[in-house]
C-alpha cells in the first residue's frame, strides 16, 4: 500500500516510516502539511498517518479540508504527542479512524495501520483471488484468466492488472501507479506507464464486451471503470465502438 506521512519530528517521522516499510508498504514522509497537501492534489495514497500539529497546516485542518472537498474516504491515522482526551476527541470529529500517542510501540502502529487497511480494501486482504467477472487473478498462483481462458502476463503486467482490478472505479496516479508496480518514485516524465497500460488493455481485452473500461484520467493517472457501475462510461464506450465500426465500414466501402 502507499501511506502518506505528516510528522512534523525528523525522528518519529523517519520511525513511522520504517515500521511501514518493513511491512511492505511504500512511504510518503513530508513534514510540511501545504506541502503534502499540494502533493495530494496531484497524486494519491491508500492511507494517511497524520500529526495532529504541523508545520504550516495541521493534519486536522489538513483532514478536514481532505474529507470536505472530495468526501475521500481513505483511512486516516493520527500519530501525535499530542495525547490529552481533546485532541483525541476533535481528530475522530474531523474524520480520523484512529488515533495513536507518539511514542507508539512498532507492533502497535502496525497492528493499527493494518486493521485500518483491512477494513479499507477487504479484497486485498481477506482472500487470495480477485473475482471481476470475466476477470479472474488467483494471487497467490500469478495466473489471470478471461472468461476461463488463461492470459499470460508479465510480473509488471500482472501488478498493473491487479493493482487496476482491486482498485476498481478509483484514480489511480501516475506515480502512485509507478510506485506500486515498480517499485521507486516517478520523477521525470515517462511513457513506460501508458505503454503497459496499451499491453494490458490488449493482452485482457478490457474492453465494453467484458464489462470494463481502462480510461486516462486528465492530469492525473487511469481509472478501471466497471460499466455497469457507471451509465454514462458505458454509453461512451458504445458511442466509441460504434465509432469504430462507422470508421471500418466506411473504409470497406471506399477499397
Amino acid at each position: 500500500m502507499r501511506i502518506a506521512i505528516l510528522q512534523r519530528d525528523v525522528e518519529y517521522r523517519q520511525q513511522i516510516e520504517r515500521v511501514l516499510t518493513q511491512c511492505g508498504h511504500a512511504c510518503l514522509p513530508f513534514g510540511d502539511g501545504l506541502a503534502l497537501a499540494k502533493a495530494l492534489a496531484a497524486s494519491t495514497v491508500d492511507m494517511l498517518v497524520l500529526d495532529w500539529q504541523g508545520s504550516r497546516l495541521s493534519g486536522a485542518e489538513l483532514l478536514r479540508t481532505l474529507r470536505a472537498v472530495n468526501g475521500s474516504q481513505i483511512p486516516v491515522l493520527f500519530a501525535s504527542e499530542e495525547a490529552s482526551d481533546d485532541s483525541v476527541v476533535r481528530a475522530f470529529s474531523v474524520g480520523a479512524d484512529d488515533y495513536v500517542s507518539l511514542p507508539v510501540c512498532p507492533s502497535v502502529l502496525r497492528a493499527r495501520v493494518n486493521a485500518l487497511l483491512r477494513r479499507a480494501y477487504p479484497d486485498r486482504y481477506e482472500t487470495m483471488t480477485i473475482d471481476a467477472a470475466p476477470y479472474h487473478f488467483d494471487m497467490r498462483r500469478q495466473l489471470a484468466t478471461v472468461n476461463g481462458q488463461a492470459v499470460l502476463l508479465s510480473g509488471t503486467q500482472y501488478r498493473l492488472a491487479t493493482l487496476f482490478f482491486s482498485n476498481i472505479g478509483r484514480v489511480l496516479s501516475r506515480d502512485h501507479i509507478y510506485a506500486m508496480v515498480w517499485g521507486r518514485e516517478l520523477h521525470t516524465l515517462t511513457r513506460t506507464i501508458d505503454s503497459h497500460v496499451s499491453r494490458l488493455r490488449l493482452l485482457l481485452d478490457i474492453e465494453q464486451p467484458n464489462g470494463f473500461r481502462l480510461q486516462p484520467v486528465y492530469k492525473s493517472g487511469y481509472r478501471l471503470l466497471r460499466l455497469q457501475d457507471d451509465p454514462l462510461a458505458a454509453l461512451d464506450a458504445q458511442d466509441e465502438a460504434y465509432g469504430h465500426e462507422h470508421a471500418a465500414g466506411g473504409a470497406l466501402a471506399v477499397a
